[in-house]
């Protein structure tokens, strides 16, 4: 492919090229060549569809449509030469058809303007994102949902505000993170369905006056239908925002789990370890191992935040229809793709490969007065005293215990009667945490039943 050093495609409106500062600022090839298996499946697509409808002649669309599998074949292999002066992708593939096949790649543009291709080659391309998205969750729930299973009775602490507030288990904690990625695997889905519709055919706003058949390449290309509003198909990025904001939303969910796997593989935690294909070493410390990968999900979400606020800005101020600015929507959800598939494959990497500590999970969950609410819910229960009554009967005992340098269990029977004469050595029975956990049995509670009958609605979901 040779380098052209004007844009011979404006015609001979603009007869001298660009200045460098000016082909620089306008070139969107550096990036947009991201795009080429989608440009070529859409003009594949419209060839076609000229063909079908009269407009060209099957000779020429055969020849367009081959010499487009050319195209795409050095692209893949390497050997294409992308060049700034032609700007975008659109033009350095109709540069080098015409190079390959001559006259009749002039004719591919006929019916359809570079805004209506932009706009249809960045769909296919989120599309294929959301479909790359679909993939990595499942994989990441997949992989929550066999230590959930592995884990389903193994106790452990459950938080609020980081203080130990009351016994869970490990399966329930690893079940919290399956709803979350379930709704971002609902919200994936959603927004595509949402997006599959083809702005072909819109042309450059308006529409066309050729004989085109919009519906022939929206089925071509896999839409669901053309979209029903020409100025609106050029203009539009909210299939992208809508990346975005999913992405944003399960990133936050990444992070979350990341700011707790960067916890719980702490000296001071020692819940989980990391295995090592997740985790590096100290340059001059060699005791340590550090959570990279955590930590590197944990930053990496900056980056899908970024993106969104960033596009936001670019399209709040535009009127109908496309400016030149939608040039800068590409590289931000380009780059948010591709932290948000790394960021998937590296938890569920870290998920299938660490080992919980159940040993520490359960001296922790023993600790904290972790059972205060069971003692106050057995008061309720067995002795009917208002919870009110009963809160304030588990404090004074906790504060008996903390007294003391124990935990509730230790506390003798005289020591409990000395604040409430009623109690009897069965509150001994709500005080362990194994106890404590398997009462749980409301839906979706905590309790190793309930869990498992999650991990199975779970995976009959996914069936």
């Amino acid at each position: 492919m040779t380098n052209k050093t004007s844009n011979t495609m404006w015609g001979g409106r603009f007869a001298a090229g660009p200045d460098a500062i000016m082909e620089a600022i306008n070139a969107s090839i550096g990036f947009d060549q991201r795009m080429a298996a989608q440009d070529i499946a859409g003009s594949r697509a419209h060839a076609a569809m000229l063909a079908a409808t009269g407009i060209l002649t099957d000779t020429d669309a055969e020849a367009i449509r081959e010499g487009l599998l050319t195209v795409l074949s050095e692209i893949e292999g390497g050997s294409f030469q992308f060049s700034t002066a032609l700007e975008d992708i659109h033009m350095n593939v109709e540069s080098r058809l015409k190079e390959i096949i001559g006259e009749p790649a002039g004719r591919l543009h006929t019916g359809r303007s570079r805004n209506d291709q932009v706009a249809t080659d960045f769909k296919l391309w989120v599309r294929d994102q959301f479909d790359a998205a679909e993939a990595g969750l499942l994989a990441l729930i997949q992989a929550l949902l066999g230590q959930a299973e592995a884990g389903a009775d193994w106790v452990m602490p459950g938080f609020t505000h980081l203080q130990v507030a009351q016994p869970v288990t490990w399966g329930h904690h690893m079940m919290a993170y399956v709803e979350m990625f379930g709704r971002d695997l609902s919200r994936v889905r959603d927004a595509r369905v949402r997006m599959n519709e083809s702005p072909l055919g819109a042309a450059a706003l308006a529409g066309t006056s050729f004989p085109i058949d919009r519906h022939m390449t929206a089925e071509a290309l896999g839409f669901d239908r053309p979209s029903a509003n020409s100025l609106d198909a050029v203009s539009d990025r909210d299939f992208a925002l809508d990346f975005l904001g999913v992405a944003s939303i399960s990133a936050m969910h990444l992070s979350r789990f990341a700011e707790e796997l960067v916890i719980w593989s702490s000296a001071q935690f020692r819940f989980v370890a990391l295995s090592d294909r997740f985790s590096t070493g100290s340059s001059i410390m060699p005791q340590k191992k550090n959570p990279d990968a955590a930590e590197l999900i944990r930053a990496k979400i900056g980056r899908i935040y970024g993106a969104n606020t960033g596009l936001m800005m670019v399209m709040k101020g535009l009127p109908l229809t496309y400016s030149k600015d939608m040039q800068e929507d590409k590289e931000q959800v380009f780059d948010a793709a591709d932290s948000w598939m790394l960021a998937m494959a590296a938890m569920e990497g870290m998920v299938k490969d660490m080992t919980a500590n159940r040993e520490s999970l359960a001296v922790s969950a023993a600790s904290g007065f972790s059972t205060a609410t069971d003692l106050a819910d057995w008061l309720v229960r067995v002795l009917g005293m208002p919870f009110r009554d009963a809160h304030h009967v588990t404090g004074t005992l906790v504060g008996m215990a903390e007294t003391k340098g124990c935990d509730l269990p230790d506390l003798t029977l005289e020591d409990m009667k000395s604040v409430h004469k009623h109690i009897t050595s069965e509150v001994f029975d709500v005080l362990g945490v194994q106890n404590s956990v398997n009462s749980r049995m409301s839906y979706g509670g905590t309790a190793p039943a309930q869990v498992r009958i999650q991990v199975q609605r779970w995976k009959d979901i996914l069936k």
